[in-house]
C-alpha cells in the first residue's frame, strides 16, 4: 500500500476516525492491528520476520532487566551476562537481515573469487525477495535494545505496545528510524483531538504528495530514460539525468518522510524530521547531518562512537568514518556500487578534514576585512561544490554497478553536446514541455521552502498562521497541481518510493 494512492488515503482516514472513537486505553491495540495489516499488503508471509525481530528484541530487553535486578551477582558477572545477552540478540537480528539482504551478494562475490583462481563456482546464487523495510525496523528494534542495555530507556513490558513501536505503520517501511525515547514514550500517552495537529498533519501530507508526485515521479522519467541507455544519451544528457536524480531521490524520500510525519500527527504522534534542507549544506559533513538524519544519527550513536569516534587520534577517527560510511553504503544495498558510494562520501569528509587543518594554519595570514567581502560568494561556492560532490556520488548510487558507473562516466566524457540544454532536446526524454515547466517551477517552490527551513523556520507553522484566503489559495493550487501534473493513472506505473527497497 503506497502513500501516493487513493487506497492509502482511504485507509488512513478510517484508521484516524476509528482511533479517536475508541477508548484511549485500547488505541495502541488498534494501531498495532492496522500496522500489521498495512505491512501485509506487500507480502503477508514476511510479517513473520517482523514479528520475529520484535520478539527477539522484546525478550532481550526483559532478560537485560532481569539481570540488572539480580542483587546477588557481582558487577563483573552481571556485566558479562548483559554483554552476552545483547551480543546474541544483535547477532540473531543482524543474521536474519544479512541472510535476506546479503546472501545473494556474498555468494556472487565468493563465486567470482573462485573463478579468478580457476575454480568452477560450486554455489548457486539465491533468488531472495528482500522484505520491505527490513533494514529500517531491524535498526529501530536494535536501537531500543542498546538503549535498554545502556540504561537510557525503561524496559517495555507490554509486548503489544512494544510491537507497535517496531511496526508503527507511517514509518515502518522507510523510516524515520525512531528512537525509543521519542516514539515509545509517546505510545504511552493518551492523545485527544488537537485541531492544530490535524491541520498541520494534513498540510504535511499534501506537501509530501506534491514533492513526490509532481517532482520526484516526473524527474524519474528523465532519469530512467537516460540511465536505461546511456550510450544513446551521452555527454550532457547524463549530466542532466544525474542532476534530476539528485532531485528525484531527495523529493522521493523527503516526500515519504513528510507524509509519514503528517500521518502520525493526525493521531497526535510526532515523528522526527528526517531532512533539514540538505542541499543547502556548505560541506559534505553538514550534508550528512541534514540528510536521512535518523540513519546518520543511528550510525553515529551505535557504531561510530562505540568504535572510538574521534577520541582515538586523527588516523583512527578517519578510519572509523570510512568504516561507518562503508557500512552505510552496504546498508543501502548489497553491491559494490553502493559500497563505492558510501566510501566516496566518507572520503569526501576525510578530505574536508585535511583541508580544514590546512586552512587553520593559514588563518593568521587572512585579513578580517577580506573575509567579510567574500562571505556571501564563499558560502555560495561551498554550497554549489557540496551539491556537485554529492551528485557525483549519486551516479554510483543510481547506476547499479561499478562497471555501469564507469561506462556512464566514459559516455559522459566522450560527447560534448552542450547544445542539448538549449535546443529543446531535453523535451525528448519522456516529459512533455508543459510538464517539464511545471516540474521546474515546482523545484523552485521546493528551493524557497527549503531555504526558509535551512534558516530554522517552520514553513508549515508560518503558513497556518496566514489569512484564510491565502491558505485556501495555496491548498487548492497544490491539489490541482497534483491532480493535473502529478504522475498517476494507467499511463504511468505508480512509482514506489525508492527507499522501500532498502
Amino acid at each position: 500500500m503506497l502513500f501516493n494512492t487513493l487506497e492509502y488515503i482511504l485507509f488512513l482516514s478510517i484508521v484516524v476516525f476509528v482511533y479517536y472513537l475508541m477508548p484511549k486505553r485500547l488505541r495502541y491495540l488498534w494501531l498495532l492491528v492496522v500496522s500489521y495489516y498495512f505491512y501485509m499488503q506487500w507480502n503477508p508471509i514476511y510479517i513473520s520476520l517482523l514479528f520475529l525481530c520484535t520478539l527477539i528484541t522484546y525478550i532481550g530487553g526483559l532478560i537485560l532487566e532481569r539481570i540488572k535486578s539480580i542483587k546477588t551477582e557481582t558487577d563483573e558477572k552481571s556485566s558479562r551476562r548483559k554483554k552476552t545477552c545483547i551480543i546474541l540478540c544483535i547477532a540473531t537480528s543482524l543474521g536474519i537481515l544479512g541472510f535476506f539482504k546479503y546472501a545473494t551478494f556474498g555468494i556472487s562475490i565468493f563465486n567470482r573469487a573462485l573463478s579468478y583462481i580457476g575454480i568452477t563456482p560450486v554455489l548457486w546464487e539465491l533468488d531472495i525477495l528482500i522484505p520491505v523495510g527490513i533494514s529500517f525496523y531491524t535498526l529501530q528494534a536494535l536501537g531500543y535494545l542498546i538503549d535498554v542495555y545502556r540504561g537510557d530507556i525503561y524496559v517495555e513490558k507490554n509486548f503489544f505496545r512494544y510491537a507497535l513501536f517496531v511496526s508503527f505503520f507511517p514509518q515502518l517501511v522507510a523510516g524515520p528510524i525512531e528512537r525509543s525515547k521519542n516514539l515509545l514514550v509517546q505510545l504511552h500517552e493518551f492523545h485527544s483531538i488537537d485541531y492544530d495537529k490535524l491541520r498541520k498533519g494534513l498540510m504535511l501530507i499534501l506537501y509530501g504528495l506534491f514533492v513526490k508526485m509532481v517532482i520526484a515521479d516526473r524527474a524519474a522519467i528523465i532519469v530512467d530514460t537516460v540511465y536505461g541507455d546511456s550510450s544513446a544519451f551521452p555527454g550532457f544528457y547524463i549530466v542532466v539525468a544525474t542532476f534530476f536524480f539528485a532531485i528525484q531521490i531527495y523529493c522521493d524520500f523527503y516526500g515519504y518522510s513528510t507524509i509519514a510525519r503528517g500521518s502520525a500527527l493526525l493521531m497526535g504522534i510526532t515523528l522526527m524530521d528526517n531532512f533539514q534542507a540538505p542541499y543547502f549544506s556548505k560541506n559534505v559533513r553538514e550534508f550528512w547531518r541534514r540528510w536521512h538524519i535518523s540513519l546518520s544519527g543511528w550510525f553515529r550513536d551505535y557504531l561510530y562512537i562505540p568504535l572510538g569516534g574521534s577520541k582515538k587520534g586523527g588516523l583512527r577517527k578517519e578510519a572509523n568514518r570510512l568504516f561507518v560510511f562503508a557500512v552505510s553504503g552496504l546498508w543501502h544495498g548489497a553491491s559494490l556500487a553502493f559500497l563505492s558510494w558510501g566510501l566516496l562520501n566518507g572520503a569526501y569528509q576525510v578530505l574536508e578534514d585535511l583541508v580544514d587543518q590546512f586552512k587553520q594554519k593559514l588563518q593568521p595570514l587572512a585579513g578580517k576585512n577580506a573575509q567579510m567581502v567574500v562571505r556571501f560568494s564563499k558560502r555560495l561556492f561551498q554550497t554549489m561544490l557540496t551539491f556537485f560532490l554529492v551528485t557525483v556520488a549519486w551516479l554510483f548510487f543510481r547506476s547499479g554497478g561499478i562497471s555501469e558507473s564507469l561506462e556512464m562516466i566514459r559516455n559522459l566524457l566522450g560527447s560534448q553536446n552542450l547544445t542539448i540544454l538549449f535546443d529543446g532536446s531535453l523535451y525528448e526524454l519522456g516529459v512533455a514541455k508543459n510538464y517539464m515547466n511545471v516540474m521546474l517551477l515546482s523545484i523552485l517552490v521546493l528551493f524557497i521552502v527549503d531555504y526558509q527551513k535551512y534558516h530554522g523556520k517552520d514553513v508549515v507553522e508560518a503558513f497556518l498562521r496566514q489569512g484564510w484566503w491565502f491558505r485556501i489559495s495555496v491548498i487548492m493550487t497544490l491539489i490541482f497541481t497534483i491532480l493535473l501534473y502529478g504522475c498517476y493513472g494507467e499511463m504511468y506505473d505508480t512509482q514506489q518510493f525508492i527507499y522501500f527497497q532498502f
